[in-house]
């Protein structure tokens, strides 16, 4: 079963895409979650869903529209969370229902254009090309290497971004480089897992994995861990079922976190 699955091309592409995609968001997500920010994910998935749409629409490139537009959202969200008048969360909600609601429009309103809504929402194996593994693989080269050679100032950032200004670190400069990184994640990750799902691979491994370490340098590792073997799961089950990739995974993810939370409960 599992070598036939893998003779087939897109199967191949899916394989590749989603185990990079998982490792960059496990490592992106820990950093987000820690600081209460992994919310950031839903709000730019509805974004890259608005301009996937947009782009379709009037006959853009999908992926060279949608990432820039996705990268300035999340400059976007990262400066109103920072202002007192309004809550990160309510600048989260804003976006996210905005985007959902252009996407949505532009989509029922074109004429003489075929798309498929629900490869957006949820996301279809057949739409990943080699040029989706090529950008997947620079994308976790990036993530990988900030964590090897930044690996004490995102530290000193995720949970004292006081003390790490303070010691000379940019954060700000950091701050910039996760909202790209996360931009990248969600956008490439949305043509597999669809923007309804993409966030979770963001948040369920770090939390999955702050049940199973206790130590950061633990959580960093089980997390890229655990997103690679419920992708794994995931993937091989929606074979198997002819289900949605994405919400295989999404599933795989929550049967792990069940389980790692039930177990902590009893070893604790």
């Amino acid at each position: 079963m599992i070598i036939e699955m893998l003779s087939l091309p897109f199967m191949q592409r899916a394989l590749i895409v989603g185990l990079l995609i998982a490792v960059c968001a496990a490592l992106v997500g820990v950093s987000l979650v820690l600081r209460h920010n992994s919310m950031i994910g839903d709000g730019l998935s509805h974004t890259a869903f608005s301009a996937f749409a947009l782009a379709t629409v009037f006959g853009f490139l999908p992926l060279a529209f949608a990432l820039p537009v996705v990268i300035v959202s999340s400059f976007f969200v990262l400066r109103l969370s920072k202002n007192r008048k309004v809550h990160g969360d309510a600048a989260i909600g804003v976006l996210s229902a905005s985007s959902l609601a252009i996407g949505t429009f532009a989509i029922s309103v074109s004429k003489g254009v075929n798309i498929d809504l629900n490869s957006y929402l949820f996301g279809s194996i057949l739409s990943v090309s080699w040029l989706d593994v090529l950008y997947s693989a620079i994308l976790a080269v990036i993530v990988i290497g900030l964590y090897l050679f930044a690996y004490h100032r995102i530290f000193a950032i995720t949970f004292d971004e006081d003390f790490a200004k303070s010691v000379g670190v940019k954060t700000e400069v950091y701050d910039a480089i996760f909202a790209i990184i996360c931009s990248a994640v969600i956008v490439l990750g949305m043509r597999l897992l669809g923007s309804l799902l993409i966030s979770s691979l963001i948040i369920f491994p770090t939390l999955t994995a702050m049940r199973m370490s206790r130590t950061f340098k633990g959580v960093v590792a089980m997390s890229a861990a655990v997103s690679v073997v419920a992708f794994l799961a995931g993937l091989f089950a929606s074979y198997i079922t002819a289900a949605p990739t994405g919400a295989t995974v999404v599933l795989a993810n929550l049967v792990i976190f069940i389980f790692a939370t039930i177990l902590g409960r009893i070893t604790k």
